[in-house]
């Protein structure tokens, strides 16, 4: 039997099947997903930030990461992406949820070279740190050298997304608490205030990109 990577088994009626939605799913929040494939026979898991250039998802890490050099080798993986938007409170723990949206991308990840490597680096940051480049020094050749830049292709029919954006279920009549408030708990996240680097005066400038940072907050947040 064949496993299917663009259907959803559970809660049908959450899938969502338009590309557009699976962009917004991973351009949305501070671009951290799992990054998960088999190494030796082991699973092997760990997080990873990410960015999106059109049809590829971008990823980087350590030259020395031996996992890291597997799956750049060729080896099947896949991201897996989820925000989580709030808490459903209902009449029964049972019957508690969660608003999330979430994406898994099935695919094989490609190492980039040269001129190529040099951009996803480039775009993986912008899309961490929107205006950054622009404010500091380009990569070096032994920053490119210490770093793997990897690319993972977004296919058709490799990839689901699923979303909860519902209120609780209504009870079957004497299931529920009389007066028991049951609704959604919705979860904001955001930034605080800049902390200097110690190694600087007190009162230098913050950087542009970062003021520009706190008052937009992360990209496309919980809705």
């Amino acid at each position: 039997m064949t496993l299917r990577r663009d259907q959803i088994n559970r809660h049908r009626e959450r899938a969502r099947h338009e590309r557009a939605e699976l962009d917004a799913v991973l351009d949305a929040g501070y671009h951290v997903g799992t990054l998960s494939t088999v190494v030796d026979g082991r699973p092997w898991v760990v997080p990873m930030l990410y960015g999106r250039a059109g049809d590829r998802i971008l990823m980087h890490g350590s030259v020395g990461a031996g996992a890291l050099r597997y799956v750049a080798a060729g080896a099947p993986a896949a991201l897996c992406v989820i925000h989580v938007d709030g808490w459903v409170y209902a009449h029964t723990l049972f019957d508690s949820s969660a608003n999330y949206r979430s994406a898994v991308v099935h695919g094989h990840l490609h190492r980039l070279d040269g001129d190529e490597a040099m951009q996803a680096l480039t775009q993986i940051s912008e899309g961490l740190m929107p205006g950054r480049p622009a404010e500091v020094p380009f990569h070096t050749k032994k920053q490119l050298a210490a770093t793997t830049a990897l690319a993972m292709d977004i296919v058709e029919d490799q990839w689901t997304v699923k979303v909860r954006d519902a209120g609780p279920g209504v009870p079957e009549p004497g299931e529920a608490e009389p007066g028991l408030w049951t609704g959604i708990l919705p979860i904001v996240t955001g930034y605080g205030e800049p902390v200097t680097a110690a190694r600087l005066p007190a009162d230098t400038p913050v950087s542009p990109s970062v003021l520009k940072a706190m008052r937009h907050g992360p990209p496309s947040g919980p809705r």
